[in-house]
């Protein structure tokens, strides 16, 4: 079978203790069976390591940061899009889907394609919604509430006991044993994304996770549970293995039928030791450790460019229970040069 060619612009290449999924999903589209890719990188900071990948990006251009304004954004994808005819685009970070998502009509214009979220899906499962998002879809949520200053830290008696989960709208979740601990948690939190910060019960059990693809008519594309077996300081799965769990995937395809999910997504949940599963936190995207479901048997990176592009895609029926990831750290040797080139032209 003659492989389908595509020029493929992806994100999220920073591949560190706080990894983005842009490599792991260039590993999977690499992969496929159907696919032909050449990969372009879009990088925001000149030190991400997928940049000297040379097997991973065959070509990596800087972007500017979408709190730059969405024009400027636009305007550089524009710019690259004249150089590579750029098929599909895939964003790998929360605080830049808000602006692909709005600029899809202008993208489409220009030939490129997205499978993303609806601005109405990316909204209603913010962390600071996360309380009516359970109730409206009948699924256990802990309490939270969202607040923008320190004198806020007062009232959390009110509703809180000790220890508390202190979170960023996009990033970050610290755990906090006392009202000086969560201040220090939102300077730190907010300082760098900003207010609202969420204050959210913490839950006791066993982490575990979702990655999901919804086709956004209801079906359930693909879907792998995993539990967490090594957390790093930044509450990152640094290893994990599939799971054989019914309830948590009948979760998931309730919650991609009833949302009607365009996209990927990642469910993080807390197993208690009463079997019971709370929903802590919906990532409106693929997560990083997406090459696990990959190795289980579902290339979900390869199934959303293939929905991207309009072609008819089946839903997985299975995949390996037992599976496990490990990530390791490798050290890249690479030249000034190269850092130098990226630097001034913006390109590599």
């Amino acid at each position: 079978m003659k492989k389908i060619k595509l020029n493929i612009a992806i994100t999220g290449l920073n591949n560190t203790d706080n990894p983005g999924p842009g490599v792991p999903v260039i590993r999977a589209l690499r992969e496929s069976k159907e696919l032909d890719v050449r990969i372009i990188g879009l990088a925001y900071e000149n030190l991400e390591p997928g940049i000297y990948m040379t097997d991973i990006v065959d070509k990596t251009y800087q972007i500017p940061y979408p709190s730059l304004g969405t024009e400027a954004l636009i305007e550089r994808i524009e710019y690259i899009n004249n150089k590579e005819n750029i098929d599909v685009l895939i964003p790998n970070f929360d605080a830049e889907l808000f602006t692909f998502m709005k600029s899809e009509e202008k993208l489409n214009e220009l030939g490129i394609k997205t499978f993303l979220p609806t601005i109405e899906q990316f909204e209603e499962r913010h962390k600071a919604n996360l309380v009516e998002f359970g109730e409206k879809y009948e699924i256990k949520v802990p309490f939270s509430k969202s607040i923008t200053n320190l004198s806020d830290i007062n009232t959390l008696n009110e509703d809180f006991e000790y220890p508390v989960l202190v979170k960023g709208k996009f990033y970050d979740a610290y755990l906090a044993y006392n009202p000086q601990q969560v201040e220090s948690h939102f300077n730190k939190i907010s300082s760098k994304w900003g207010v609202p910060v969420i204050i959210q019960e913490f839950v006791k059990g066993t982490e575990v996770n979702v990655i999901a693809l919804g086709d956004g008519k209801g079906n359930t594309i693909g879907a792998v549970p995993m539990r967490k077996q090594y957390i790093t300081d930044k509450g990152k799965a640094w290893g994990g293995i599939t799971l054989d769990d019914k309830k948590m995937l009948n979760l998931t395809n309730k919650l991609i039928t009833e949302t009607k999910w365009r996209g990927g997504m990642e469910l993080e949940m807390i197993k208690t030791t009463e079997d019971e599963y709370y929903m802590i936190e919906i990532n409106p995207r693929i997560p990083a450790w997406v090459y696990l479901a990959v190795g289980a048997g579902q290339n979900l990176p390869e199934a959303l460019v293939k929905l991207a592009i309009g072609m008819d895609v089946k839903p997985y029926k299975k995949y390996d229970i037992g599976k496990m990831f490990i990530r390791y750290s490798w050290d890249l040797i690479g030249d000034i040069s190269q850092f130098e080139k990226l630097s001034i032209t913006g390109e590599l």
